[in-house]
């Protein structure tokens, strides 16, 4: 193509005049390719020509285009004006053209999170991003690699509600390695936001446990957070990483991981004083690591699993035995913990005012409640449809020549010199 004044002309006519059929958009789509590097050349000339398209119509030639436009760094002023045009197009685009160009789309978003970060305005991407993974999703199966972005702009914003829109869906589809990890890390760390310390130990054991041939340091980062959050919601941790983690995961985490370990071990003494000893030893470290935080929580959780032993071994007791047997400072102290457990379900309990005594009850849940029935009937669906997604993929496998050619070399016989029968020297008639 000749590089001649019209060139930017010819772009947008032919963007204008070829994006109506299917046959008409591949054949733009063929063009465009053809024409990247001129239109990265042409990008200044060709950015007032946007206002001539139409992002729903004419997305294909509107995606290339946006793309050149914003390659380059911008001023605040600039990165605004960035914003809010990738903010509109990523809303009024076609579904059906933006996947003709997969990799281009994924720019501009990926664009669109770091001018919003360099503004200071996070959650201006949030929306945005939601919309442009739903967009590039074949299914809600599907990790898309936009996917630990717009967990990241959640967490930037404290926006960790919206981070929970996708966090519900089951994912069996991801497109690199990485975008798995990162989503269960930023994953588990907006759930631990929440509270939602069971979801947040799924996503952040898929990290721990995921294939790595050399070690990643959003594992490591990962197993640090599940320790902490495995004794704040369960008040232990199995420090044995599982077997069908990676080699070099069971090999080295424990390497990385040691104060926190450490501090696994002293909470498993149910002593406070232990605890709080090896919290003080560490404490630089749980700072740097930015998980201090969670540490206290694992030092408010000692406190409830001291409660919780009470249960099994006492009916009634006073609150100022409580506050002597786990600790406390004062029955008043002693008396809030309680509360709160009652409040969250984590004990059955009654305080007479009276006399301070606390009276320790049976769980009242029966399991036939209709709420309950609901909840049961939900996990069997579940189960039974991971059931056969996966007799599904293991059918898939087991199919695939790459596969089986893996799988048959790494099962065939290696036979040393020693395994040969000896060549008879003699033989006798």
């Amino acid at each position: 193509m000749n590089l001649n004044m019209n060139s930017a002309e010819s772009i947008v006519a032919q963007i204008q005049a070829l994006s109506t059929t299917p046959r008409d958009i591949s054949q733009l789509h063929s063009f465009l390719k053809q024409s990247d590097d001129l239109i990265r050349s042409e990008s200044t000339r060709l950015a007032p020509s946007l206002a001539q398209l139409d992002p729903s119509i004419h997305s294909l030639g509107y995606l290339y285009i946006l793309d050149a436009c914003t390659s380059g760094p911008s001023a605040k002023e600039q990165a605004n004006e960035h914003v809010r045009t990738i903010a509109r197009f990523v809303k009024a685009c076609s579904t059906e053209q933006i996947r003709l160009a997969p990799e281009k789309f994924v720019s501009i978003c990926r664009r669109l999170k770091d001018q919003v970060m360099f503004l200071a305005a996070p959650i201006r991407g949030i929306a945005p991003m939601l919309t442009a993974i739903r967009k590039l999703q074949s299914s809600t199966e599907h990790l898309t690699t936009l996917h630990p972005d717009f967990l990241l702009l959640c967490l930037s914003a404290k926006c960790y509600k919206n981070g929970l829109s996708i966090l519900e869906d089951d994912i069996y589809e991801v497109d690199q390695p990485r975008d798995l990890l990162l989503y269960g890390y930023y994953g588990g760390m907006i759930c631990i936001g929440q509270k939602r310390f069971r979801k947040a130990l799924e996503l952040l054991h898929s990290v721990v446990t995921a294939p790595m041939t050399n070690m990643s340091a959003i594992a490591v980062e990962a197993y640090k957070k599940y320790i902490l959050v495995s004794l704040i919601h369960l008040g232990q941790f199995n420090a044995t990483v599982p077997k069908y983690a990676s080699t070099v995961a069971q090999r080295n985490l424990k390497n990385f991981t040691q104060p926190y370990l450490e501090l696994a071990v002293s909470y498993g003494t149910g002593k406070v004083t232990e605890l709080e000893t090896c919290i003080r030893q560490h404490r630089e470290k749980f700072q740097n690591d930015n998980n201090f935080g969670l540490v206290r929580q694992v030092v408010s959780s000692i406190y409830k699993r001291n409660i919780q032993r009470l249960t099994q071994t006492y009916l009634t007791l006073s609150l100022e035995g409580i506050a002597n047997s786990v600790q406390l400072s004062s029955p008043k102290e002693a008396e809030m913990h309680v509360l709160q457990m009652i409040q969250d379900g984590e004990i059955h309990a009654t305080i007479n005012q009276k006399d301070g005594m606390v009276r320790f009850l049976e769980d009242p849940e029966q399991y036939k409640s209709c709420a309950m029935i609901e909840r049961i009937d939900s996990s069997i669906e579940r189960m039974m449809k991971l059931s056969k997604k996966l007799t599904a993929t293991d059918e898939l496998m087991s199919c695939d020549p790459a596969y089986l050619s893996r799988v048959g070399k790494e099962r065939a016989p290696r036979l040393d010199f020693d395994d040969y029968d000896p060549v008879p020297q003699k033989f006798s008639m």
